[in-house]
């Protein structure tokens, strides 16, 4: 570098030639030398060993289990609390409700801006018209990928603990961040998604009405999309089964009233499926089969290997499995492969497809593969058992199941979304 200044740089250069001495050449570079410390050396760290569980899907017996997990479902569902019409939205205290929060989550809710590469908003995947899911037995995902799951519906998401499948996240502001930025959903980037909207600025004003912020934050996009999705609830005295608990004794058909009596008694539907949401928000494997789906087509398949690896699988007997693991992905314990969140039975009318892979598409199904006592997957509920139910007592069933919705579909107007303004506009 010092023979190339001294030369007077290369051809076309403005500056002169230094013509310097070997000596002064030598005495230049060990000053250069002296404004750089002593090197820097990072000893290569420790590689700890990741400890596989030892256990392989063979291993497991597929049908309905002992030991202490089996006999606290069992005891569990002893005395299940009754089904209740439901309470007033939970609201965090660090996220509470205001006009100008639930108008602003409702946009970036329609929003593709919000996503990875602005084309995949939340309600691409929770469609207003297909009660509030996509109407796909396996979820469309973000551009070039495709989802391993169905989708869950955001209707009722308020009241549950954990609104994911297999109870990753324990409140809606973690379920709106994991969902809008996750990479096979919609894949956020937060810094990216904030300059966007800098440069919208109906966005600035409203987030600062909302969140008292100068410039729109992240954090601040799940929280608005959060209490967007508190309103996104049941109204009671729209359905059916609550107008009958409310003191309404002709809200029911004939034939619901009969499905009620075997909900609650014959077909023990109330074991899992109970209080105010019909669900006991706990995890259980009813050895439902993979969908067909995910062993034909090869981005669902390469879709849930990822997913296997960002979830932490290390074990190599599970690491490639084609097999939804479930709850196993939270817990690491073999005894959760297979289990899932009990899913609402609230507004069934209007979510089909059903089952955390979209495996049946009507009511009628579901209680056909119940009156059979489930599937033969591991780790099935001890809960499980034939019912050796009529044709009429199925169709009284679902009459009863379809009674747990609205009259109507709950629809939200899409809003109007504001546009970019660049700088100096």
């Amino acid at each position: 570098m010092v023979d190339f200044y001294d030369r007077g740089g290369g051809p076309g250069s403005e500056l002169e030639p230094l013509h310097l001495t070997a000596r002064e050449k030598k005495a230049l570079v060990a000053f250069l030398d002296s404004l750089s410390g002593d090197e820097v050396i990072v000893a290569e760290p420790v590689q700890w060993p990741m400890q596989s569980r030892g256990f392989h899907p063979q291993a497991v017996a597929p049908a309905a289990g002992g030991g202490p997990a089996a006999a606290e479902e069992l005891s569990a569902a002893m005395n299940p609390p009754p089904l209740q019409s439901l309470p007033p939205v939970p609201v965090p205290d660090d996220n509470a409700m205001t006009a100008a929060k639930v108008e602003l989550g409702r946009m970036l809710f329609w929003d593709p801006r919000v996503s990875g590469n602005g084309s995949t908003p939340c309600v691409s995947c929770h469609f207003p018209q297909m009660g509030w899911s996509d109407g796909n037995a396996i979820s469309r995902g973000y551009p070039g990928t495709q989802n391993f799951r169905n989708a869950l519906t955001v209707l009722n998401a308020a009241y549950f603990r954990h609104p994911f499948w297999e109870g990753s996240v324990d409140r809606l502001e973690t379920q709106a961040q994991t969902a809008g930025s996750g990479p096979v959903e919609g894949n956020a980037d937060g810094s990216m998604m904030e300059m966007r909207l800098r440069f919208i600025p109906d966005y600035v004003e409203r987030f600062k009405a909302a969140f008292d912020t100068k410039w729109p934050e992240a954090r601040d996009v799940w929280r608005a999309i959060a209490t967007f999705e508190r309103t996104i609830v049941t109204d009671p005295s729209r359905v059916p089964f609550d107008r009958y608990l409310n003191g309404e004794p002709d809200a029911l058909s004939s034939a619901a009233l009969r499905g009620y009596r075997l909900f609650t008694g014959k077909a023990g539907c109330l074991s899992c499926h109970n209080g105010p949401l019909a669900s006991d928000e706990r995890y259980h494997s009813v050895g439902l089969p993979e969908n067909p789906i995910l062993e034909s087509s090869v981005l669902h398949q390469a879709t849930h290997s990822f997913a296997q690896r960002a979830k932490g699988v290390i074990d190599p007997a599970l690491l490639d499995a084609d097999v939804d693991l479930g709850r196993y992905y939270q817990t690491r314990n073999p005894a959760d492969i297979g289990q899932f969140r009990t899913p609402s039975l609230r507004e069934l009318k209007y979510t089909a497809p059903y089952m955390h892979n979209g495996q049946f598409t009507t009511l009628d199904e579901v209680v056909d593969f119940f009156d059979r006592g489930g599937g033969t997957g591991p780790n099935r509920s001890p809960l499980l058992k034939p019912l050796h139910l009529s044709a009429q007592e199925k169709s009284d069933l679902v009459a009863f199941l379809k009674s747990l919705s609205m009259d109507e579909p709950l629809f939200v107007a899409a809003p109007q979304l504001p546009p970019i303004v660049p700088l100096g506009e």
